[in-house]
């Protein structure tokens, strides 16, 4: 038997992810893993928001009032969708070491 995942289980999952990655305790296989994992719910979550979206707009242009603006739980979920992403994206990348500031010459008058 097929067994659904839900929206908001894939999003607790997403953000336990973002976690442990931000953790810094991860190995690097680990931290890839976590990352495939989360992008695999990203396309699962966006699929869902517009999915939703779609219907909700089919019914609003159904009465004659189009609405493309998410309302409700919806943009609150897909501003966490989003916020969950960037914090996936900024967990992964290497902070860039600055080269050492040499103070001797940064005194001289020339």
């Amino acid at each position: 038997m097929s067994k659904e995942v839900s929206f908001e289980k894939s999003m607790e999952k997403l953000e336990n992810i973002v976690g442990e990655m931000e953790g810094g305790e991860l190995s690097l296989d680990a931290m890839i893993k976590r990352f495939e994992e989360g992008q695999g719910l990203i396309k699962f979550c966006s699929g869902k928001l517009d999915e939703v979206e779609r219907k909700i707009e089919k019914l609003l242009n159904n009465e004659g009032e189009p609405e493309t603006e998410p309302f409700g739980d919806e943009k609150a979920e897909s501003e966490k969708l989003q916020t969950a992403i960037e914090d996936m994206e900024s967990a992964t990348k290497t902070p860039r070491k600055e080269p050492p500031v040499d103070t001797a010459q940064a005194d001289l008058p020339f």
